[in-house]
């Protein structure tokens, strides 16, 4: 191992964990922080071409979280591996998995991107749009669609660098694609007159920009692990044990996607006004737990890494400190939009409907997102340590097996406020078997940093 490789040893492994933790996170956190200041001025922008054109947007929000699920999916997958990987010091496996993950995800967004070409028409139907928005989103998807093989590659890219511990490296190419992104909506959309064109035409470029910037950082000498296609496997075994580790990665964005679509769905029957508010809340909701989610994302390695080293003493400290922080965080968040959420409806839409829809949504949302926290990391903490099992029941619990039943049970029988309602239901729902789930798995974890893992 080269002395780079062991100085990444050390500080993963024996840094105190304050400012360990802190030192990870903040990347991840302004990553998350710009790249939803994005998606709120994107937002914003198309909020000014009318409710339907808003409404698209909102829409290919949904179909967005699908490319996402394909790159978390191959980033955390390989991510998770190279980390432990890299914590038993075997740089190796680490490039061979990093390679095979790569061009693994190259090849699903390339077929992302030709399905959706193929069937665009009941594409943006399936999606939840409306007579009204769905030519919108017709225009807005066509750009992303274009784009879906580096987008795909882009989330894998970050999340192998995040699980590698360098997380800066990562938030430059997001931070920078983010900008470019905001740069680029005023630009084509008001400066050349494209409209919502313009947006999706933004986002494709920008995106395609920051994916050349993170690769850049693995043919750069940056990174332990490297990227070739002498490197690459493509062994049946390395590939499914990539996509099963990162499994609960697809399903928590697969049923994100799902669930945005359902809600766009249930909300069209209240008109394009209730579909507006609902995708506002959406983001707001988003950028809420992006903090939280950012303390998270820089627990990650740490766990992968200690896990891997046996050293589980610092893996118990480090998931209690990243717990408390992304709780306390969660609650001062909470606190400002529920005595803000009106005015925050009203930046995006000015539209009296608008905003009296979305502020009782994100009220409600605020009130049932201090119970949010405890599933978050402890996900992230069975992912990273390779517990697929727990993993995925974990993302398939507050996304899906509570959300669904939901949006499909409460709005017949409370109608608009049944949609309202169907999120926040869902996060109180899901933390008890959270807590099952987190007390288990340190239990039955050893407790003398020398015994097997």
């Amino acid at each position: 191992m080269g002395n780079h490789d062991m100085s990444q040893y050390e500080k993963m492994t024996k840094t105190p964990m304050l400012p360990l933790l802190i030192r990870l996170s903040i990347p991840t956190i302004i990553s998350m922080l710009i790249t939803n200041v994005y998606n709120l001025v994107d937002t914003a922008f198309v909020g000014q071409l009318g409710n339907s054109a808003s409404g698209a947007v909102g829409v290919v929000f949904g179909f967005m979280s699908i490319i996402q699920a394909v790159g978390f999916m191959f980033g955390q997958g390989s991510g998770s591996i190279i980390s432990r990987a890299l914590g038993n010091q075997d740089t190796d496996n680490a490039s061979t998995t990093a390679s095979t993950g790569f061009f693994g995800v190259l090849f699903f967004g390339a077929v992302i991107s030709v399905c959706g070409f193929l069937f665009l028409d009941p594409l943006v139907k399936f999606l939840g749009s409306t007579d009204t928005i769905a030519p919108y989103a017709k225009t807005y998807i066509s750009y992303i669609l274009a784009a879906a093989p580096f987008m795909t590659a882009t989330f894998f890219l970050n999340n192998v660098l995040r699980y590698e511990g360098k997380a800066m490296l990562g938030m430059i190419g997001m931070m920078i694609g983010a900008v470019l992104n905001i740069g680029g909506d005023a630009l084509f959309m008001f400066g050349l007159d494209m409209g919502i064109a313009g947006a999706g035409l933004s986002t494709a470029l920008s995106q395609t920009i920051g994916f050349m910037i993170l690769l850049s950082m693995f043919f750069r000498g940056k990174t332990q692990s490297k990227i070739s296609i002498r490197n690459a496997s493509f062994s049946i075994f390395l590939v499914l044990n990539i996509m099963a580790t990162g499994f609960p990665s697809l399903l928590r964005q697969g049923l994100n996607s799902i669930t945005t679509m359902l809600l766009n769905s249930q909300s069209s029957v209240y008109g394009d006004e209730a579909v507006a508010a609902m995708s506002i809340v959406s983001r707001i909701a988003f950028f809420m737990t992006s903090v939280a989610l950012g303390i998270g994302q820089g627990f990650q390695p740490i766990s992968g890494f200690n896990y891997g080293a046996k050293k589980y003493t610092r893996l118990r400290q480090a998931y209690r400190l990243t717990f408390i922080l992304s709780e306390g965080v969660m609650i001062l968040a909470a606190a400002f939009v529920l005595i803000y959420s009106n005015d925050l409806i009203g930046i995006f839409r000015d539209d009296e409907t608008v905003i009296e829809i979305g502020t009782r949504a994100l009220q409600l949302q605020c009130i049932a997102m201090v119970f949010l926290p405890l599933g978050m990391v402890t996900e992230m903490l069975f992912q990273s340590t390779g517990k697929r099992f727990g993993a995925a029941v974990l993302s398939s619990l507050r996304n899906g097996l509570f959300f669904i039943p939901a949006l499909l049970i409460l709005p017949g029988l409370r109608g608009l406020y049944g949609i309202q309602e169907a999120q926040p239901a869902a996060f109180l729902l899901a933390f008890i078997p959270a807590l099952f789930f987190m007390l288990s798995f340190f239990r039955k974890l050893p407790k003398d940093e020398e015994s097997g893992g």
